[in-house]
């Protein structure tokens, strides 16, 4: 069935409200911006690797929940990837494995890491309702918040920048994590924003998508708040 005008100018729209939220992205929170400008101590980015860790470590379940809940075959199949990509296939693989790397290149011990121990209270619960929201909300609200990725690949770019030009103590090869996201995010996000645009045509179904991308951002910035401050005098 040809789409109409009204109905073309209807998805842009959409879509230029879900790209809007890039004024809501962490991105802008002071705490990260403090990182791209160098002004960081060791100790603040360990503690930023440690938590950013638990987020790291839920993705695949969030993204289990959109697969659980997904009746289509066809965006199962694509979905699947982003598991794939952090658990990887073997050991020493993946995104979850590129994190505890770099960890390591920072100084922390991967079983610092893996037992939580550093997790703050605040970052606990941000993701813990992440995960919650993608198993008890419509699938398509669930693959809706991942659309953050759409203003990753800048923060990427930006943040591998900076560490590089401020953080020199940091080694290299811990890196590489952002080097793969700089190519996976804009895979994701172009998947994800084809799937939002396909199954949320009502006005509702786009309201849906866009109170879950305004709470992925919330998610995300209250995670930064939470670390921020618990490491601003360390």
């Amino acid at each position: 069935m040809a789409v109409t005008e009204t109905e073309s100018a209807a998805t842009e729209s959409f879509v230029a409200a879900l790209r809007a939220h890039s004024k809501r992205y962490h991105a802008r929170h002071p705490f990260q911006q403090k990182m791209n400008e160098g002004g960081l101590s060791r100790r603040q980015l360990q503690g930023w690797a440690a938590n950013r860790f638990y987020y790291q470590k839920n993705l695949p379940r969030k993204d289990a929940a959109v697969l659980a809940n997904c009746p289509h075959r066809e965006v199962r199949r694509r979905w699947i990837q982003r598991i794939i990509d952090q658990d990887g296939t073997a050991d020493g693989e993946g995104g979850i494995e590129a994190w505890l790397r770099l960890g390591e290149a920072m100084g922390l011990t991967r079983e610092e890491m893996q037992d939580e121990r550093n997790v703050v209270p605040g970052v606990r619960f941000a993701v813990d309702a992440y995960v919650t929201f993608a198993r008890t909300r419509p699938w398509v609200e669930a693959v809706a918040s991942s659309l953050t990725e759409l203003f990753a690949p800048d923060l990427m770019a930006e943040r591998l920048a900076a560490f590089e030009r401020h953080y020199p103590w940091i080694d290299r090869q811990g890196l590489a994590y952002f080097r793969t996201r700089l190519t996976q995010a804009p895979r994701d996000c172009e998947h994800a924003l084809q799937v939002v645009t396909e199954y949320c045509r009502s006005p509702q179904e786009q309201a849906g998508a866009l109170a879950a991308l305004s709470f992925k951002c919330d998610v995300l910035w209250s995670m930064l708040d939470a670390i921020e401050g618990t490491y601003a005098d360390r």
